[in-house]
């Protein structure tokens, strides 16, 4: 599709991305922000779209992926590494033992999650891999209680589980 065909279609679905926009950041500036990151995209990769495909669709996931990646970014910018030289902590002459780690396994611990249902298993690993229940939501079209019930759900099986190995 060429530039100005886009350029003539992102009027029609404007106020439709706007909405979305906000009703994914919750607030008005990131909103305005996410939309104008968005159409910047649209018209940069109109070219990719394919004609006799749903436009509204593609610029909607072409937004919320740039709110996924704007998300993990920011996730990742909240982290602090800390190269001070506290080297004089690490022989404290105390050992401690941490059995967390060699009670279970990382293959016990897929084999118990291969154990749950679909319909447990997959929003839980979403989860676990750092979605927000609001995306979860949205990419299993489930209500928000829904996806919050399963992902308890499979925590307490997965832990019922987990304690009937350990006995």
């Amino acid at each position: 599709m060429s530039k100005t065909h886009v350029q003539q279609q992102l009027p029609f679905v404007e106020k439709y991305l706007k909405n979305f926009a906000l009703y994914m950041t919750k607030n008005r500036t990131e909103a305005e922000d996410l939309y104008q990151e968005t159409v910047l995209k649209v018209l940069t990769k109109g070219h990719l779209f394919k004609e006799n495909t749903n436009f509204k669709a593609w610029c909607a996931t072409i937004m919320r992926n740039l709110f996924i990646n704007g998300y993990r970014r920011k996730k990742q910018a909240n982290v602090v590494l800390d190269y001070s030289n506290n080297n004089h902590y690490i022989d404290s002459g105390q050992t401690v033992d941490n059995t967390g780690e060699g009670t279970i396994s990382y293959k016990e611990l897929v084999h118990l999650i291969n154990k749950l249902s679909k319909a447990l298993s997959v929003p839980f690993l979403m989860r676990f891999r750092g979605y927000k229940y609001e995306e979860i939501a949205e990419a299993l079209d489930l209500p928000m209680g829904t996806v919050k019930s399963r992902i308890f759900l499979a925590r307490r099986q997965l832990k019922k589980e987990y304690r009937k190995r350990m006995m």
